[in-house]
């Protein structure tokens, strides 16, 4: 396995992660940045703008969504009393 350490600039905020990925996944993934011109950094905040665009749009998901907001709306009520 191999680790990338991605971060994400923002104006207000930045993060790091660490991903740690297989060895093809990594090299796929350096290869697909390499042929649409981007970094490697960018080519993963692509890939995630996208994911969540694909969530936003499942019904399935924002159901769930919905019912884990809720859970912990119940949750911080309680520890807020």
């Amino acid at each position: 396995m191999r680790c990338i350490l991605m971060q994400y600039n923002e104006v207000m905020s930045k993060r790091a992660y660490t991903v740690r990925l297989h060895e093809d996944q990594a090299e796929d993934l350096e290869a697909v940045a390499q042929v649409d011109g981007l970094s490697v950094a960018e080519e993963i905040r692509e890939a995630i703008t996208e994911r969540v665009a694909q969530r936003r749009a499942d019904k399935v998901f924002q159901s769930r969504l919905r019912e884990a907001i809720e859970q912990n709306r119940r949750a911080l009520e309680r520890l807020a009393e």
